[in-house]
């Protein structure tokens, strides 16, 4: 199993914070042999006790994602994720141009659904209320670059609701992403949990964050899309 300090980025006595590679799950499952939270058994304390995750991230997305290492840490941020006191910021790829207007919200309610055997999100009217805001930082003919602000935190919500705009994210072979853009062949999901703004459990907030990885720079550069991750986190 791969050792997790390895993309460890933060630890104190109240959290962990973790810059997750793409494609590693982050909890186990059918056909799952390693992922975060089996890792985190690596940081438990002599009585035994595991740092518990306080929010998800999906198998194929990269970035931050946090870890209590206590339990009255774990309710505290459970309880700031679930009353939205916390922001997160994704950087994403999008297939296609600019989406109109360059800089909006994305107000669809979302339901799970399946689709040739895989869980999905679908836009519904019995669904449950999501909201994404976004803004444009980069466009070239086939691609764009955006900063994703999702405000509540349903399941693939920012997959789904792009995608319900026209502009699913590169490499989403579930919401209908394209794998070549200019051919130029995507390599991975182009979404990543770059900014991550949280109260902590020790007092005040801290905000953590992820440099995007190489493939994601490198498909801004092929795909002629102006990389500025300071620009798009300071929105």
């Amino acid at each position: 199993m791969s050792d997790p300090r390895a993309f460890l980025i933060h630890e104190d006595a109240h959290v962990l914070v973790f810059d997750k590679p793409a494609g590693l799950a982050v909890q186990g499952g059918s056909g799952v042999t390693e992922s975060l939270e089996l890792m985190l058994k690596a940081f438990a304390k002599s009585n035994g006790k595991t740092p518990r995750l306080v929010h998800r991230l999906d198998r194929e997305t990269s970035g931050l994602i946090v870890a209590a290492r206590t339990k009255p840490a774990a309710a505290f941020l459970s309880e700031a994720f679930a009353r939205r006191d916390t922001m997160k910021t994704y950087l994403a790829i999008v297939c296609g141009g600019p989406p109109a207007p360059a800089e909006g919200e994305i107000a669809l309610p979302l339901k799970r659904s399946s689709s040739r055997g895989l869980d999905i999100s679908i836009v519904a009217d019995d669904g449950q209320p999501a909201l994404t805001r976004y803004a444009t930082v980069a466009s070239a003919p086939g691609a764009t670059f955006l900063s994703v602000q999702p405000e509540t935190g349903r399941m693939h919500q920012i997959r789904a609701h792009l995608a319900a705009i026209g502009r699913p994210i590169a490499g989403d072979g579930k919401y209908g992403g394209l794998f070549a853009i200019g051919g130029y062949s995507i390599s991975r999901l182009m979404l990543h949990a770059a900014r991550l703004d949280i109260p902590h459990p020790g007092g005040g907030r801290r905000v953590f964050e992820a440099a995007a990885p190489p493939a994601f720079v490198a498909a801004c550069a092929a795909l002629g899309l102006t990389f500025d991750q300071a620009g798009a986190l300071s929105g």
